[in-house]
């Protein structure tokens, strides 16, 4: 809604964010909307992008959810260790490593009510500071290796929602 682009498309799977799953959810409703697009002969019912957007936590199978993404096209917007890394560049730098339950304490210094739900409105404010860190850190994933922590890459998802005729995300 804040972008006003009528065409990005969210869905939030109900199984809990276990990477596979979500995965796999996102490559159904891909088919879905391509069988839809065949079907109807309408071009713009088929998604121009679908991202799976999950933690890294301690999911088993986040390999196979890597490589079935990859396989079938989907994008991946992963966060090591987990989403709350993304909130937290909104208000502050993390460059070491840090476990989950720790992220979330510190998250809780600049958003001391949270509950696995995050305020937009005092996200929305400081996204350019969570652009530029996240940024950072994927420089240094760059240079380290991928998947290392702390990392996000939701920071490319959003910045393709105002751009994209149609964006899936799926946590």
């Amino acid at each position: 809604r804040d972008v006003k682009n009528p065409r990005v498309h969210i869905e939030i799977g109900n199984e809990g964010g276990v990477p596979l799953t979500v995965v796999k959810l996102a490559v159904k409703l891909r088919d879905e909307a391509e069988a839809a697009a065949k079907r109807e002969k309408d071009e713009n019912l088929r998604y121009d992008q679908v991202w799976a957007v999950y933690d890294v936590d301690d999911h088993p199978q986040l390999n196979d959810a890597r490589q079935l993404a990859d396989a079938k096209g989907i994008l991946a917007a992963i966060s090591n260790p987990c989403f709350e890394l993304w909130a937290l560049l909104h208000f502050a730098d993390q460059c070491a490593h840090i476990e989950r339950e720790r992220l979330g304490s510190v998250l809780r210094k600049f958003l001391p009510r949270y509950e696995k739900h995050l305020p937009y409105e005092k996200l929305r404010a400081n996204y350019e500071s969570a652009l530029r860190r996240a940024r950072e850190l994927a420089t240094e994933c760059a240079r380290h290796g991928q998947g290392r922590n702390p990392s996000t890459k939701v920071f490319e998802l959003t910045q393709m929602i105002p751009y994209s005729k149609v964006a899936l995300g799926l946590l």
